[in-house]
C-alpha cells in the first residue's frame, strides 16, 4: 500500500481498509486544524488507486469496511469516484460499507442524482465536519462555508440515503462567541438531523493560526467546566430524531453517549455527573500531552 503524509481517519474506521483517493485536504485553511500540513492536496490517478485496492485484495482477508482517505475524498470527480466504487465492489463483493470524509463544498458540487448513484454503489456514510453553526465563528475559523450552506449540504446528502456522521467542536467560539456558537449549532443540527453526531473539544495545537491568536491574547479559551456547560446548553436545545450522539474523542473532558431525543435526560444527567465528579485538571494534562504529540 502506498500512503503519502500522515493518514487520518474517524475513530469508527479503526479496523477499516484505508486507501487514499486524494492526499491532503482540499481546503486546509481552518485556523484550528493541524492536520494534513505535510501533504499537498491532489486527486490521485484512478489507475494508481486501483493498484492499491488490488494489492489489498491479494494481501488482506475479510475486508468488511473501506474508508476512502484523505480529508475530503468526495471532492473527487463523480465519474472517477463511481469507477473506484464499482472496482471496490468487484474486488470485495462482501464489503459492508464504503465511507469517506466530505465537506460542504464537495457535497454541493454533486447533484442529487449523482449522490444517489454513489449510494447505490455502496457509499454508505460520509463524515462532515460542521465545526460550528455560527456564521461569525465559521468566518473566524476560515471554514469557507456558511451555516446555510452546511444545512443545504447536510440535507442533500441525507436525501441521497447516505448516512451522515457530523462533528461539532465545543469551545470553538471561545469566551466571546460561545453563545453564538451554541445557538447557531443548535439551528444547523436541528435542520440537518444527522444520523450520528460526534462532539469534540477544541485542542489548541502549536503551529495553527488559532494558537497564535491565543498567544496574542485575542482568543480566550473556555475552561473545562465552561466546556461542559456549553455542551449542556447545546444538548438542551437539540430536537433531533434517532441521532446517535457520542463525546468519546481524546479531546473531550468527559465521555457522554446516547440517542437524541430519546436519551436527552440521560445525556444531560451524564454531563451533570461529569461536572460533579471529573478530575478536570488531570483531563487537561492528558489533552495537552496529546496535543503536543499529534496533529488532532
Amino acid at each position: 500500500m502506498r500512503y503519502e503524509g500522515m493518514v487520518y481517519r474517524p475513530p469508527s474506521e479503526a479496523y477499516s481498509l484505508i486507501v487514499q483517493v486524494t492526499t491532503g485536504c482540499s481546503q486546509n485553511t481552518c485556523t484550528f486544524c493541524a492536520m494534513y500540513k505535510d501533504a499537498k492536496f491532489k486527486i490521485r490517478k484512478v489507475d494508481d488507486i486501483k493498484e492499491d485496492f488490488l494489492y489489498a485484495k491479494n494481501h488482506y482477508y475479510d475486508v468488511e469496511r473501506i474508508f476512502l482517505a484523505d480529508g475530503d475524498a468526495l471532492i473527487m470527480p463523480f465519474e472517477d469516484l463511481l469507477e473506484i466504487l464499482k472496482y471496490i465492489n468487484k474486488l470485495f463483493p462482501n464489503n459492508d460499507r464504503i465511507s469517506l470524509y466530505a465537506s460542504p463544498r464537495s457535497i454541493l458540487g454533486k447533484t442529487d442524482e449523482q449522490l444517489k448513484i454513489l449510494r447505490e454503489n455502496n457509499l454508505k456514510m460520509a463524515y462532515l465536519g460542521i465545526e460550528s453553526g455560527s456564521d461569525k465563528v465559521l468566518k473566524d475559523i476560515k471554514k469557507r462555508a456558511t451555516a446555510d450552506e452546511i444545512i443545504t449540504a447536510g440535507q442533500k446528502i441525507r436525501r441521497a440515503g447516505i448516512q451522515l456522521s457530523a462533528t461539532l467542536i465545543m469551545g470553538l467560539g471561545g469566551i466571546k462567541d460561545s453563545k453564538k456558537h451554541v445557538e447557531g449549532s443548535i439551528k444547523v443540527l436541528n435542520a440537518i438531523n444527522p444520523d450520528y453526531l460526534g462532539l469534540m473539544t477544541l485542542l489548541v495545537k502549536s503551529g495553527t493560526e488559532i494558537y497564535d491568536e491565543v498567544m496574542a491574547g485575542n482568543f480566550e479559551q473556555l475552561t473545562p467546566e465552561e466546556i461542559m456547560h456549553e455542551t449542556m446548553e447545546l444538548v438542551k436545545g437539540l430536537e433531533l430524531k434517532d441521532t446517535v450522539v457520542r463525546s468519546n474523542h481524546v479531546s473531550n473532558y468527559a465521555h457522554i453517549k446516547g440517542v437524541l431525543n430519546t436519551d436527552k435526560a440521560s445525556i444531560l444527567k451524564q454531563i451533570e455527573n461529569a461536572l460533579k465528579n471529573s478530575d478536570f485538571e488531570k483531563s487537561k494534562r492528558i489533552r495537552q500531552m496529546y496535543a503536543r504529540q499529534t496533529g488532532l
